[in-house]
């Protein structure tokens, strides 16, 4: 690689870890300030390496990772391309981003697997793809709800989903979409695995969300909740 190109190189991975630092802030609803206090990173320099305009040390990256709950593997996306465009927004199966390790919850906790099917979380809404096991189904079976929307299409299997006072069984082609303020919940009652490629809008990912109304309001898309 040309001298050049390594600098240009270099300058990509550091705006890309930095706006993998912004847009995983925003989307926990933290301000700087807020990153600041529970990392104890300066707040100049926190907005040097989200402008890509500083190298953070393994140090800096590790308590950027305990104060927004991931590992700092999170933080270097694996989007390689032969071009800006590609690796900025081309997402390869195999480079998915394993998103329980997002919410801090197991497929056992959420009843279902997920991964990331859009390149980040930093748009007005994402996109992803929920694996349910056989049986599957979230241990307390509440409800969820949160502002925004809700829209899945099953793309094998069965799927039961609750929405309000009504229980819909969606078979593989079957798709929905609805107002996330509606009451909903979902499962997998058949001895086949299921999967759903959702999409949620606006992104809204806190650690820890309060119960409103006696409905817990979980982090991700609450309809495989």
């Amino acid at each position: 690689m040309a001298e050049a190109d390594k600098v240009v190189s270099f300058a990509e991975n550091l705006l890309s870890l930095g706006s993998e630092v912004r847009q995983l802030r925003k989307a926990r609803q933290m301000t700087l300030k807020d990153l600041t206090k529970a990392s104890g990173i300066s707040l100049s320099h926190l907005s040097a390496i989200e402008r890509g305009a500083s190298n953070p040390s393994m140090d800096v990256l590790e308590r950027l990772s305990v104060a927004l709950s991931v590992s700092p593997d999170w933080f270097f996306a694996r989007r390689p391309g032969a071009g800006p465009m590609e690796r900025a927004y081309v997402v390869r199966s195999q480079n998915r981003r394993n998103l329980n390790s997002l919410y801090g919850q197991n497929a056992s906790e959420l009843g279902y697997t997920d991964s990331l099917l859009s390149s980040s979380v930093g748009g007005e809404f994402y996109m992803g793809l929920a694996v349910y096991e056989p049986n599957s189904e979230t241990p307390d079976n509440r409800l969820q709800r949160h502002d925004g929307e809700q829209h899945g299409v099953v793309i094998e299997g069965e799927l039961e989903i609750q929405i309000a006072d009504e229980i819909i069984t969606l078979r593989e082609g079957d798709s929905y979409s609805f107002d996330a303020r509606i009451p909903h919940h979902a499962r997998n009652r058949t001895d086949r695995i299921c999967k759903l490629i959702w999409a949620v809008s606006p992104v809204v990912i806190p650690k820890d969300l309060a119960e409103a109304d006696g409905l817990s309001q979980r982090v991700g898309p609450s309809v495989q909740d």
